[in-house]
């Protein structure tokens, strides 16, 4: 692991989690945290790492071309996980403005003051040691009826705000390749789940609108599919993709792990009815409830990720029964401190 990295978005679920994964595995290194402390994000998972002398944090919008031209000056980092996005779609649907503002000029404002500073200090010809790995989504694709699967090779057909946002800086990634030599990759995943994601997520919300009474809202009939990654086993992805993935390459990432929304949701009404049981209902099934579908919902997304599995040795650790019990139960202990 090179010595100084920059974490975009490590307030974030995603972000949080790789940052006390990279910070117990390579001692040797600093790490710098930039976020610019949305609604989304939390620093207080970051307990742990918050007092080490190897981590830092600031404060700071991407979209703020001359701070972040300034924090990578001074900082001179070594290796970026990009991170940082705006990541709900139907937030995107509702306000798409900061999905561009913040997904796309951010990306571009971080790269290119990346490529100035690393190109004064190395030369055209040599981008090694730095590395840039931009942290993407499978949403670029579109949607999949109920056979096949994304790969690397899969056309983008983005259908939402959001995943037209993070299509066009997989663009502006691959551009900077292709132009300037620039040594990055780009990691596209399926849905992560696991602690300390926010709120407004699937999961959390099934969780919580069933903890207080209320209705679990479904999309439609629930019939959408999703493939669910355990967060930890993306961390350890997007790590082997910095170490080792081939520049100017693209690793999609998945848990091979798909579930209608509707067998999810019920299969976590099961270990709540187990770990939490109600004094208003006699079964949290009985709270689900299909609401109207949201515009441009995409129907199945699948991964294909034998290039990571082949290339990178990377797979995913399975346990999906294990990992979502271990899940459920920090979300209630979490809401709990919360009453």
């Amino acid at each position: 692991m090179n010595k100084r990295i920059i974490v975009t978005g490590g307030a974030g679920f995603i972000g949080s989690n790789l940052l006390r994964y990279l910070h117990e595995k390579y001692p040797e290194a600093n790490f710098l945290n930039i976020d610019k402390l949305s609604y989304a994000s939390d620093l207080s998972y970051l307990s742990s790492v918050k007092d080490s002398n190897r981590y830092t944090f600031k404060k700071l919008d991407l979209v703020d071309r001359q701070a972040v031209r300034d924090i990578i000056r001074t900082y001179k980092p070594e290796g970026v996980f990009h991170l940082a996005a705006e990541s709900h779609v139907d937030n995107s649907i509702k306000g798409p403005e900061s999905f561009i503002q913040s997904n796309v000029v951010g990306t571009f404002n971080l790269l290119e003051e990346c490529r100035q500073f690393w190109q004064r200090q190395e030369g055209e010809e040599r981008w090694e040691p730095h590395r840039f790995l931009h942290v993407s989504t499978d949403e670029v694709y579109g949607t999949l009826d109920e056979d096949g699967t994304f790969s690397e090779k899969t056309p983008y057909a983005p259908n939402s705000p959001y995943s037209a946002s993070k299509a066009g800086s997989d663009f502006i990634v691959r551009s900077y390749f292709h132009t300037y030599g620039m040594n990055v990759v780009t990691t596209n995943c399926s849905n992560n789940f696991g602690p300390h994601q926010h709120d407004e997520k699937l999961i959390p919300t099934v969780i919580r609108t069933a903890l207080d009474g209320n209705d679990i809202p479904v999309y439609g009939k629930g019939e959408n599919v999703r493939d669910w990654l355990y967060v930890l086993d993306h961390c350890e992805a997007l790590d082997l993709a910095f170490q080792k993935g081939e520049s100017g390459e693209t690793y999609v990432i998945g848990g091979d792990n798909e579930w209608k929304n509707i067998d999810l949701v019920k299969k976590i009404c099961d270990i709540l009815n187990r770990e939490q049981p109600a004094h208003f209902t006699d079964d949290y099934h009985s709270l689900i409830t299909f609401v109207s579908d949201r515009p441009g919902h995409d129907f199945r997304y699948a991964i294909d990720a034998s290039r990571i599995k082949r290339e990178l040795g990377w797979s995913p650790s399975g346990g999906f029964e294990e990992h979502l019990y271990e899940t459920v139960r920090w979300y209630i202990d979490r809401y709990q401190d919360k009453r």
